[in-house]
């Protein structure tokens, strides 16, 4: 923290009240803490109780800490600022003071989430791309940036086309490019922090093809550079009661060491932030828009625990709720955690696509015998128990009270009165102040006309645009509950739609209605299921660049694995329990784009005596009546159609029972199709 009067005055400010709270934590461990707290993602004032218990009962205390976090969190952090050429031609000098020829930049942290603190933006940073995925590759005479089909608009608008390529990451892969690029001999940098050992193969191949070698990094050059990088941040991590989680953290912890019996390992290393927090029943706020505590962990066979977070985190109800069977340590002792696995000639399990490299490395080189695996968290967390269903249900039916009484707001609006931040931040109002209620499952896509047609399209005061009569608008909103997570994309005619506008919709909806009344035997994959949801678009010769489903978590990620709807597939086969998005769409570039989504869970059909699988709907939302035709529904598609309008307008009606307004909508919104 710079050394200036106004920050003199501030600590003397923050001591004096500190010492009248009776409080004698050194100022400058405050000031850390503050700082940590101000680079994560606190949706509430839990955060003073890491300063001490009773911080937060000080009225006074409590202002100037806040004040103090405000002040860190509008630092300027280099994120969004217009220097792509200049950051670009510093990496390049930095890479061959290095002796690099080129360095991989990565959109992931050391836990290879998509979910990224400010302090992990680096591909933001160096190149500007604010997407939730994508890569950039630089070497000292080309660079490219790869993303998939949700971002190439996006990346357009963002980067500098002279600057990098601009490839498709699937149809123009990284490695293709490397073997394109790469000269003989030349050294290409990466962070072994940042990678997964099947993400490092896929890097090595290409340099052994063209006679160049794959370099680790020991720290990464991109943090030397970036001069106000944020710290790692420290959002409170509380406990995730039973009540809502379905089980308790010991039976977690038992089923997870069976798992690791029947794999025939000793240990487990964990990484992935939200399988942590499954396992030990806690969430945090490290990140935004999803309650993840950042920390590493080794599960053992006696489902005993090491896990590695900065104690710093951690509410003081946390110790207790952990128990005798989970050993808080420090972070920087992962590494001898570790080695003595590799001492004590343990079998241990990663999952080498989220395992970061230098801990495989460690172990394979220790001796270890490293056994490859999925997540052992994985599935259990995927597969809800009944008691998290039975929360996601409740959930849904407060969200879609809240998003029915967003839509009817919408409907009343005069025409060209509303922008699409307006709507963001209407949207936020309905469901803030909800029952369980925690914050937004990702940032609104609030698309207007063309700006629809962007898949990951976030709204900005540049970009913003009206919702103009005769255009569609695309609105894709969810919100975190602590007893469920919720994702629903509606789209809605502004005015009269075009009939090009009703054609394209309705082929989306059958597609959509395929896939919700789909029955399947068990074993099917998502892959399997994909076509169903394109077949009436493909027959127009017309497709979408995206998964049609990917996995939620239960007030945790809302893209979750293993399981998801895809034509790339995922290999994990579909199961009770499960929750994914039924989501098709069409993107039309420049004009709008199109998309219905709702969550669903597996379930075992009733006719078919465990044998076979579907899906039940979770989300309750009207679709917009205006923008179906008809005549191109079946009579199964119009059932559908009408019973699902019945079923959304029976269990909302009453949560807007004080609302004429909303409730007036809804009953128009939900008739019977025929009535169209």
């Amino acid at each position: 923290m710079p050394e200036d009067n106004a920050t003199t005055d501030r600590r003397s400010a923050l001591a004096q009240a500190l010492a009248e709270a009776g409080i004698d934590t050194p100022i400058h461990e405050v000031e850390a803490l503050v700082q940590g707290v101000a680079a994560a993602a606190v949706q509430n004032r839990d955060w003073l109780r890491l300063i001490h218990p009773a911080a937060e009962a000080d009225a006074a205390l409590a202002e100037r800490l806040d004040a103090l976090r405000r002040f860190c969190a509008e630092a300027p952090d280099g994120i969004g600022t217009p220097q792509q050429e200049a950051r670009l031609a510093a990496l390049r000098a930095e890479l061959a003071r290095r002796g690099l020829d080129g360095f991989v930049v990565p959109l992931s942290d050391e836990h290879q989430g998509e979910y990224v603190a400010r302090r992990s933006q680096r591909l933001a940073w160096l190149t500007g791309f604010t997407g939730s995925a994508g890569m950039a590759i630089v070497l000292a005479e080309q660079a490219a940036l790869f993303v998939d089909g949700r971002y190439t608009l996006q990346a357009a608008a963002q980067v500098d086309g002279s600057l990098y390529e601009h490839r498709h990451i699937t149809e123009e892969p990284p490695d293709e490019w490397l073997k394109e690029h790469l000269a003989e001999g030349a050294a290409l940098g990466y962070d072994p922090r940042l990678h997964g050992a099947s993400q490092r193969d896929r890097l090595a191949a290409p340099c052994r093809a063209a006679g160049a070698r794959l370099v680790p990094c020991e720290d990464n050059p991109i943090d030397a550079l970036w001069a106000d990088q944020p710290p790692a941040p420290l959002g409170p991590i509380a406990p995730h009661p039973a009540r809502f989680a379905g089980a308790e953290a010991s039976e977690k912890r038992e089923t997870v060491a069976a798992r690791l019996a029947e794999k025939g390992a000793a240990a487990a290393v964990l990484s992935a932030p939200d399988s942590i927090a499954w396992l030990l029943n806690v969430r945090g706020a490290d990140v935004a828009n999803s309650p993840l505590p950042h920390s590493f962990a080794i599960v053992h066979g006696d489902g005993g625990v090491d896990w590695f977070v900065d104690r710093r985190k951690l509410l003081p109800e946390v110790p207790a709720h952990l128990g005798n069977a989970v050993h808080v340590q420090a972070p920087e002792t992962m590494a001898n955690a570790l080695d003595a696995l590799a001492d004590a000639d343990k079998a241990v399990l990663i999952d080498e696509a989220v395992t970061p490299v230098w801990m495989v490395d460690r172990l394979t080189e220790g001796g270890a015998e490293v056994i490859r695996g999925a997540d052992p968290c994985a599935l259990p967390k995927a597969c809800k128990n009944a008691v998290e269903l039975d929360g996601i249900r409740a959930a849904h039916r407060r969200d879609g009270a809240a998003l029915t009484r967003f839509l009817a707001w919408l409907a009343a609006a005069p025409p060209g009165s509303i922008t699409e931040l307006d709507a963001v931040a209407r949207l936020t109002a309905m469901r803030a102040g909800g029952e369980h209620y925690r914050g937004p499952s990702f940032d609104t896509i609030s698309g207007s006309g063309p700006n629809g047609a962007i898949v990951h399209y976030r709204v900005t005061t540049e970009s913003n645009r009206t919702l103009e009569p005769g255009t569609l608008y695309l609105v894709d909103s969810g919100g975190q509950y602590l007893d469920g997570t919720t994702d629903v994309t509606r789209t809605v005619a502004i005015g009269r739609p075009e009939p090009e506008h009703r054609d394209r919709f309705t082929r989306v909806l059958r597609g959509h209605i395929a896939l919700a009344t789909a029955r399947f035997p068990r074993g099917t994959t998502g892959a399997q299921l994909d076509t169903l949801a394109r077949q009436f678009l493909w027959q127009a010769r017309l497709d979408y660049d995206h998964s049609t489903g990917h996995g939620v978590g239960h007030y945790l990620n809302v893209h979750e694995g293993p399981q998801r709807i895809s034509r790339m597939g995922s290999g994990a086969a579909l199961a009770p329990g499960m929750v994914v998005s039924n989501e098709p769409g069409y993107y039309k570039t420049g004009a709008y784009g199109i998309r219905i989504e709702n969550l669903v869970t597996v379930t075992e059909a009733d006719d078919a005596d465990g044998a076979f699988l579907g899906f039940e709907t979770l989300t309750l939302a009207p679709i917009d009546r205006a923008l179906i035709e008809p005549a191109m529904l079946t009579a199964d598609e119009h059932a559908w159609l009408d019973a699902y309008h019945a079923r959304v307008a029976e269990t909302l009606a009453p949560l807007l029972a004080d609302r004429a307004d909303a409730l007036d909508w809804l009953h128009a919104a939900t008739a019977p199709i025929t009535a169209a």
